[in-house]
């Protein structure tokens, strides 16, 4: 990865950001004796400045909740975009954290707690009394808990290498029946132009969430980026494989 490349956190600012005052999106914002208009930067600045107001803290993150789950209905994003923007300053002293603690990439690492703001907000009930928090420690949580996911995994040197070997095909004539081996057998058999075989594909509800977070992440320029969270061990079954001993009569 290119150590220069914007991260996503900044790439969702930026998306914010270039959008045109048409489309920008604003919160109205009830204070009790009047209602105010208030700008992403103004949100912000309320949210986190140095007088935090707890009330203001739940009616900000209230109406920006549900202005995001409006965003769904009408098959928009800004006001999602604007969900994952207010919630960063609140996950970036556990991102820190998790960087100095433990060899993980950032890019991922800020593409799973933004994959944890949309899916809270997806789940979060409209009473929930402190929606920022719950955005925020779900996503926080997500962090943490793909960076231990990723102290397990087992790094390989060189993957073109690793690739080129997995890949390789030896003629039928040179392959070489050593005693103890095993045949690997696919069914149905291979086909003229390729494996050929019936696959059948479903729709689970994290494949749906991964579709929401990608339509976001068309939206805001972040295809490349966000859109990286692995699930190899949740896969389903697709087909089957069979070993016999080499040279054995099928």
């Amino acid at each position: 990865m290119n150590g220069n490349a914007p991260r996503v956190f900044t790439l969702v600012g930026r998306a914010l950001r270039a959008m045109p005052d048409s489309t920008r999106p604003h919160l109205s914002v009830d204070l009790g004796h009047h209602s105010a208009r208030l700008s992403p930067e103004e949100c912000r600045s309320t949210l986190y400045g140095p007088r935090r107001d707890e009330s203001l803290w739940r009616t900000i993150w209230r109406q920006a909740a549900a202005e995001a789950r409006q965003d769904i209905r009408n098959g928009t994003d800004p006001h999602r975009l604007l969900v994952v923007w207010l919630a960063i300053p609140g996950m970036n002293r556990s991102l820190y954290r998790i960087l100095h603690l433990l060899p993980v990439d950032r890019t991922d690492l800020e593409a799973e707690a933004v994959l944890g703001v949309l899916t809270a907000l997806d789940s979060a009930s409209p009473d929930t009394s402190d929606t920022g928090g719950h955005l925020i420690r779900t996503a926080v949580n997500r962090m943490w808990n793909y960076a231990g996911r990723t102290r397990k995994e087992i790094p390989v040197v060189d993957v073109a290498r690793f690739a080129r070997t997995r890949n390789t095909v030896l003629p039928p004539q040179e392959h070489q029946l050593r005693p103890g081996a095993w045949e690997l057998h696919v069914s149905p058999p291979p086909h003229p132009t390729g494996l050929f075989a019936t696959i059948r594909f479903t729709e689970s509800r994290r494949r749906l969430e991964g579709e929401r977070l990608g339509a976001l992440a068309h939206s805001a320029g972040l295809s490349e980026l966000v859109f990286r969270a692995r699930r190899h061990e949740e896969e389903e079954l697709i087909g089957t494989l069979a070993l016999h001993p080499a040279g054995e009569r099928r």
